[in-house]
């Protein structure tokens, strides 16, 4: 598996399955040694290449403040690695923020642009950051019930599956590398300082929404507030929260047959 040289760090990445080229940018915390079933179906439909961002995963992860500027100039500089001039793109969570900032300063880089469970930051952003710091107990609990129909009055309607969630969320708790804590810890910061509601009328591209109903992450406002600042911006709702991508299995057919709309078979 290949590193390149990526403005000022070594990126770790790689270009797998077959199709039209699709440019993956993937969540908070992501790291492509865990991956999900839903992330390796995208190789059905498209030749993806995905990373591990600054800070995460085995790529390098200097000790420094990051921006959403920066991800997004990562991004269009790996394409540049991997010999892309111009891709399809994928920004699911924080790389959708990450997504909304390459549309708005490389928007050449992007033929159609799909967002999934993702947020404009500023008041439609939950404070990640601050839950970070927290107990590991507080943050299970806090996680679970952003999944909207794990209210507290289900969860103690259900303590015995509650249990068991909470124990799998407590066990989630990052890395015990401080080098690793910190590239998360500055990934959040990063996510902490985004808003892009002033100006998502700058992303030109060709854009689908793609949400889960019961999302306290990327929640329902938050894909109307998208909607309504991208021009001409579509939107679906899918069955689950904020991992409706593995929860639904209409929704990466769905992501598919959008970023395909407009490719000549």
């Amino acid at each position: 598996m290949p590193f390149g040289q990526v403005r000022d760090i070594q990126i770790f990445y790689e270009v797998v399955g077959s199709g039209p080229r699709l440019l993956f940018i993937n969540g908070t915390n992501a790291d492509l040694r865990r991956q999900q079933p839903w992330v390796d179906s995208l190789n059905d439909h498209f030749t993806v290449l995905r990373y591990d961002q600054r800070g995460l995963g085995r790529t390098e992860k200097p000790d420094k403040h990051y921006s959403m500027a920066d991800y997004a100039d990562d991004a269009a500089a790996l394409m540049d690695v991997a010999g892309w001039d111009q891709a399809l793109v994928l920004g699911v969570s924080f790389g959708g923020s990450v997504a909304q900032e390459l549309a708005r300063r490389h928007p050449e880089r992007i033929s159609r642009l799909a967002l999934a469970c993702s947020n404009p930051g500023g008041s439609y952003a939950y404070p990640l950051l601050a839950l970070s710091q927290k107990d590991p107990d507080t943050r299970a609990r806090t996680m679970l019930s952003l999944d909207l129909r794990q209210s507290a009055e289900w969860q103690a309607a259900h303590p015995g599956v509650t249990e068991a969630l909470l124990e799998q969320g407590r066990k989630r708790g990052g890395s015990p590398d401080p080098i690793a804590q910190m590239g998360a810890r500055r990934q959040l910061e990063a996510r902490e300082e985004h808003d892009s509601i002033g100006w998502l009328d700058q992303i030109k591209v060709p854009t689908g929404l793609f949400g889960g109903r019961y999302d306290g992450l990327g929640t329902i406002a938050a894909q109307e507030a998208l909607a309504a600042g991208i021009p001409d911006a579509t939107m679906q709702l899918f069955e689950g929260a904020h991992s409706f991508l593995g929860e639904d299995k209409t929704a990466i057919p769905a992501i598919a047959a959008f970023l395909k709309a407009e490719i000549s078979t």
